[in-house]
């Protein structure tokens, strides 16, 4: 089993971690159509942008799709590493044409960025312990509960909302959240349920589960996620669009869902929302 060693970022995260520049450093995107496409993405969220086991390739399922997109729009890309607001910093500043790194197609997103067409859909999960639930059986639970994740996530904005104790971590690897839940340091975590599944995978023997019965989703995440491209660029969004829409019709876009989800995370799936959130 790949015992990969995936952030817990959280999809709305803004982090402070220092940048790590893969490639372009310092240069502005470009703004000929013919020239490469610099892209900001994480290198570090396991399965959406991370860097293979034995290559140490970049690689994932939105590196993947903004390579294939890129094809389609007849130009190359490089990528540029750096944590979740240095991602979307540099959109901002024109030092990066796009962000890939799981971006919800939010409201409050909307405002400051011009997006792509949403190509992944998903939903919300709450990881506890095996034995007992972290004692929880309902949302009114989470009460008084330890919930763990990063500074600055949705995630921890809702827990507290949901009258939670947050405890925050600094970008540390999925195990150490699993170990602390297991231990009772922690209780529960909230996370995008397919990076939850990945990551109960890939730890064996963690004594957790995700519970079924209490799935949900938010205000700022129940739209899908997409490319993140500097507000007003509509020419740009225009050709990733008509890219994105290629790569759904000739299927691309499902078999790279199933290689890094192992399911189509391309349709919106059919599963049962115990609540919708918003998160004030």
């Amino acid at each position: 089993m790949k015992k990969f060693k995936f952030r817990w970022l959280g999809i709305l995260a803004v982090v402070g971690a220092a940048a790590v520049i893969l490639t372009g450093c310092g240069q502005k995107s470009s703004s000929s159509s013919k020239g490469p496409l610099i892209c900001a993405t994480s290198g570090t969220l396991y399965p959406t942008s991370f860097h293979d086991e034995k290559s140490n390739k970049l690689t994932g399922f939105d590196v993947e799709i903004v390579r294939d997109v890129a094809k389609k729009m007849g130009r190359k890309v490089e990528f540029k590493e750096m944590s979740v607001d240095g991602q979307l910093t540099a959109v901002k500043s024109g030092k990066a044409d796009m962000a890939a790194n799981d971006f919800a197609v939010s409201p409050a997103r909307r405002k400051q960025f011009t997006l792509s067409t949403p190509y992944k859909h998903s939903f919300d999960s709450l990881i506890v312990r095996k034995k007992d639930n972290s004692g929880i059986h309902s949302w009114a639970d989470i009460k008084g509960k330890k919930a763990a994740g990063e500074a600055g996530t949705n995630y921890q904005r809702l827990a507290k909302q949901l009258g939670a104790k947050p405890v925050n971590y600094d970008n540390v690897s999925n195990d150490i959240y699993m170990k602390d839940v297991k231990s009772g340091k922690t209780d529960l975590i909230m996370n995008d349920y397919y990076l939850q599944k990945l990551a109960l995978a890939a730890v064996p023997n963690n004594g957790l589960k995700i519970l079924p019965n209490m799935y949900f989703r938010t205000n700022e995440d129940g739209k899908g996620s997409g490319i993140v491209m500097k507000k007003g660029n509509t020419k740009l969004q225009k050709q990733v669009n008509k890219a994105l829409a290629s790569l759904k019709k000739d299927g691309t876009l499902k078999k790279l869902s199933e290689k890094y989800y192992h399911a189509d995370v391309s349709k919106q799936p059919k599963v049962h929302i115990s609540r919708t959130f918003t998160i004030k």
